[in-house]
């Protein structure tokens, strides 16, 4: 039986946790039913439904393989989800996507970003989700976008873990409201990422491993003065070290928030949701359908005159009606 994709939006859009799990599973199948209500969901929790952006913050967490995302989420979900001195009233729910690599050969992915983020299993108020980046080249998976921010009307947070690729991992700061870019020390990443234009995208950059002492504090000032060069001075970078007792961690926690609040987060994701529908007509109508209603100018020129309240699949279906 195809699920309700409304009653699974309005589930999330009175935050009940327990529809994510299925909100998920719909979101994520490529079958024309379960699409129609995707879409049924996705209006659901549009910011024309709920009156406002949904209220979760999308946080993205990126970097080459091996810098530990993954030990860090650990030690942020502590935080977020508070310890024995905070009220529970004060915890903060938190959702992950987790998006592993797939395999070129078999198109298999062994989704084991769920195994190495250390947390309660019996937390109701933690989802981690693990889906597979398939073919695509920029660090998420097909339906990561649509799942963050219907989550995001029913979480606290919304975590997105890119799979590591490194240099073609951009795409995640289309999609989440803050982005941190993970480096370990003494890796020889800064001069990839400025031939990259990774360095363009974090607005809070990490250094894990601190415990390593002086080859930390380099790594550190080393980006802080590609920073500098590429006139991104403010962007915080901190030294973090996911070791018991964690450093570090709070203050990153921290950055993070006050980035959220410093930010437009309305004009930054209609700007997502308005460049997602137009990938997505792309990606099914190719270059001729881009033609035919007049070029990408004139396709991006009909998407600002629609309601800013709209989801991504409404956006496509009011481009897809311009083709007669």
């Amino acid at each position: 039986m195809t699920p309700d994709g409304a009653a699974l939006g309005a589930r999330l859009r009175d935050r009940d946790l327990s529809a994510a799990p299925a909100a998920l599973n719909l979101l994520e199948s490529t079958a024309p039913a379960d699409r129609e209500q995707s879409a049924a969901l996705m209006r659901e929790v549009s910011p024309a439904a709920l009156g406002a952006e949904a209220p979760g913050h999308l946080v993205g967490l990126t970097g080459p393989p091996g810098a530990g995302k993954s030990s860090l989420l650990s030690a942020l979900l502590q935080v977020w989800r508070g310890t024995a001195h905070v009220a529970a009233d004060q915890r903060r729910t938190v959702a992950v996507l987790a998006v592993d690599p797939s395999s070129r050969r078999s198109g298999g992915s062994l989704l084991g970003d769920r195994a190495r983020i250390d947390f309660d299993p019996a937390d109701r108020g933690v989802l981690i989700r693990s889906t597979a980046a398939g073919e695509r080249l920029g660090g998420l998976a097909r339906a990561t976008r649509a799942a963050a921010h219907a989550l995001a009307a029913a979480f606290d947070l919304v975590v997105i873990e890119t799979v590591g690729v490194g240099q073609a991992e951009t795409e995640v700061a289309d999609v989440a409201d803050t982005v941190a870019v993970v480096v370990q020390p003494g890796s020889g990443d800064v001069l990839q990422f400025l031939k990259a234009g990774i360095m363009e995208i974090p607005d809070v950059l990490v250094v894990t491993k601190a415990d390593l002492g002086q080859i930390a504090t380099s790594t550190r000032r080393d980006l802080s003065a590609a920073l500098r060069s590429l006139g991104s001075a403010a962007t915080p970078v901190l030294t973090v070290s996911s070791l018991s007792p964690p450093t570090g961690v709070l203050e990153l926690a921290a950055a993070l928030e006050e980035h959220r609040v410093g930010v437009d987060i309305a004009a930054r994701r209609l700007r997502s949701r308005r460049a997602a529908a137009l990938s997505e007509f792309a990606a099914e109508h190719g270059e001729g359908g881009l033609r035919a209603l007049g070029g990408r100018v004139a396709a991006e020129r009909a998407l600002a005159e629609q309601d800013p309240g709209l989801e991504v699949p409404a956006l496509v279906a009011t481009l897809e009606r311009g083709l007669g």
